[in-house]
């Protein structure tokens, strides 16, 4: 707020003040003033005058932003007009003037009145101009093809209010809302700040088409995951771009938006809670320990390092053999506060022994999180050799260092795919579980367990990143098959469940996370191009390009002969421990040696170590293809 503004503003509060003295002279007499009274007012005047003034800067009256007038604000100019009319009228009564006292009374109530239509004529005059400017920019944004956009509300609760409320305060709002809905049968075909309210959100097409709606932003903050879901479910069959109001920006930025409205993440379509860590039980297995991330840089790792490093650990030391992830993800850690003499990255592989000791040797870490591995599914079916060396005698590798060294815990970052696999990833992370709880029974030193989940988004190879790319592209969407579903688990969800999961460590087992629903992969595009304002089939195709080598439609958490039981955790569970022995793992280990040296079939020796290890099929039928494209363009 500037000089200038804030001396205008006592100017003007000064003015009022004498102003509304004469007032109260004029309305006591009926206009017929004695010159007595009028030369006590006048030789008074000044003293009246600095009272006033003193008073309203002790009380920061003119510092109030006009435009923002609250009931707060207005608590403080009553305050204010009180405390000076009362010391005006002390002065008065200690000189003995001629005045009534009843002008005193008078003359308060009326500067107080003045005072406040004083600043609520300027908020109110600054909202008219408010809205012809917001006419202004509506037709110049016509001009260059930025109209606002007529928007429907779900939900017209608080947020719902706070959003209009806002809406009309900002000049250059994106926005014109137009109708709420709302599921309280007690709501409907009333006015929300002026905007009509209707009801259920189910006829959410009907008022879309009602009202010629363009877009649809969520403002239901205190609704569930699931709720939320089915919300934007309703919404991806309209032609309306989705919106999720988030909350209250907490920063001034140069955004016309006051409040934070935010595109729809796929993510949000899920329908899941957002997992909560335990912060107080997974901190005492991590501060003032070393822990070792094997592949520290990758999707999985990096998240792992972000999550690890807010535990205070001794000491964090990141394996990679990629250097550029590793080299991001060092950065980001010591531009959060990470301290640098804590931090130790390293460039290695998982296949190199003699530099693993030397890590192990140098550091001594207490925990080892592995998630270093090869893990693109189709890449994988044409180098198994690459997998077997990296995926299974890497880990085997790493584990031995941990036992030799006696780490607290190893914790294997296992996969769906390794569940009765169909693919050479999914049988070398099988046989990676077993390399884990066959070394557990051979130490007392070391607590060796896995942690298996789904698919996670937004990983490197995942399928979002593919569709955003496709999208940019102008399609297609590719999806490989109609009915192929997979479990879907954000990022840093997945990794709060791996720490969760440390804590249970007891040695052997494999911790299966609860990834909630299936998600067909068909659903997923069609929801991403509608996401776009875009309609499947029709602005953008989606091809079915057949499953690839070694996918198959189903994955697994849990293998058949496995059963599961619970923990603390309603997300976390235990498959029973496989009977396999340190000397079985090493004929087995031995045999893949071999095959190895000897050029063989190595598809057929992983079968040999993996039983359940079985080819699926790899084509949808022409039918298959149709039917998924009718259902589409039925819904």
């Amino acid at each position: 707020m500037s000089f200038v503004y804030k001396l205008i503003l006592l100017i003007s509060d000064m003015f009022l003040v004498n102003i509304s003295f004469l007032c109260a002279l004029i309305l006591r007499f009926d206009g017929n003033i004695p010159s007595a009274y009028l030369t006590s007012y006048w030789g008074s005047f000044l003293v009246l005058t600095g009272i006033h003034l003193i008073v309203n800067l002790m009380f920061k009256l003119h510092k109030c932003m006009l435009r923002y007038i609250t009931t707060h604000e207005l608590l403080y100019i009553g305050g204010a007009t009180t405390i000076s009319c009362s010391f005006f009228f002390m002065y008065s009564t200690m000189i003995n003037s001629p005045l009534p006292r009843s002008i005193y009374f008078m003359y308060t109530a009326i500067l107080l009145l003045f005072m406040i239509l004083s600043r609520f004529s300027y908020k109110f005059a600054h909202r008219i101009l408010g809205k012809c400017k917001k006419s202004y920019v509506f037709i110049e944004g016509r001009v260059k093809g930025v109209p606002r956009n007529r928007t429907l509300l779900i939900g017209a609760g608080d947020a719902a209010a706070l959003l209009i409320k806002e809406n009309k305060k900002t000049a250059r709002s994106a926005y014109k809302f137009v109708v709420a809905l709302d599921d309280d049968k007690a709501k409907f075909n009333s006015s929300l700040n002026g905007i009509p309210v209707r009801g259920p959100i189910e006829n959410l097409e009907h008022y879309v088409e009602t009202y010629n709606v363009d877009t649809i932003i969520v403002a239901m903050p205190a609704a569930g995951k699931d709720r939320i879901s089915e919300v934007l479910e309703l919404g991806s069959h309209t032609t309306c771009t989705l919106k999720i109001f988030s909350g209250i920006s907490s920063a001034i930025s140069s955004s016309p938006e006051p409040y934070t409205v935010r595109n729809v993440k796929i993510e949000d379509l899920l329908g899941r809670d957002e997992i909560v860590l335990d912060a107080s039980k997974v901190g005492p297995h991590i501060e003032g320990y070393t822990v070792l991330i094997t592949g520290g840089g990758g999707s999985i790792g990096s998240e792992l390092c972000r999550q690890v490093s807010s535990f205070k650990p001794k000491r964090l030391v990141i394996f990679d053999i990629y250097e550029n992830n590793a080299y991001d993800i060092q950065n980001e850690l010591l531009a959060h506060g990470f301290p640098k003499e804590k931090l130790t990255v390293l460039i290695g592989s998982v296949r190199d022994t003699g530099k693993l000791n030397e890590v192990f040797e140098t550091y001594k870490p207490d925990l080892v999180f592995h998630a270093a591995a090869h893990k693109h599914v189709p890449l994988m079916e044409d180098s198994p050799s690459e997998a077997i060396k990296n995926n299974i005698f890497g880990t085997y590798n790493v584990a031995m260092c941990a036992k030799e060294y006696r780490a607290r815990k190893f914790l294997l970052i296992s996969t769906d795919k390794a569940v009765n696999p169909t693919n050479v990833m999914g049988a070398t992370k099988r046989m990676c579980e077993l390399i884990v709880q066959a070394i557990n029974n051979t130490t007392p030193y070391t607590d060796f367990v896995a942690v298996r989940f789904g698919n996670v988004l937004g990983s490197n190879g995942s399928v979002i990143p593919l569709f955003k790319r496709q999208l940019e592209a102008g399609g297609p969407l590719t999806v490989t098959h109609p009915e192929i579903i997979r479990y879907f688990m954000t990022i840093p969800e997945a990794v709060r469940l791996i720490l969760q999961a440390m804590t249970f460590a007891q040695g052997g087992e494999i911790f299966i996370l609860d990834m909630g629903k299936p998600v067909k992969i068909l659903d997923l595009a069609i929801n991403f191009i509608r996401l776009s304002g875009l309609e499947p089939y029709k602005d953008v195709d989606i091809k079915f390009t057949g499953l690839r080598p070694g996918e198959k439609l189903y994955e697994e958490l849990l293998m058949a002969e496995e059963g599961m039981t619970k923990t603390d955790s309603k997300k976390i569970f235990i498959g029973k421990p496989s009977n396999i022995t340190f000397t079985q793992l090493t004929n087995h280990l031995n045999f893949l040696r071999h095959a190895l040296d000897t050029d063989a079939d190595l598809k057929a020796a992983l079968h040999q170590v993996v039983p359940t290890y079985r080819a699926p099929k790899h084509k949808p039928t022409a039918n298959e293809i149709s039917e998924a494209k009718r259902k589409t363009q039925a819904s």
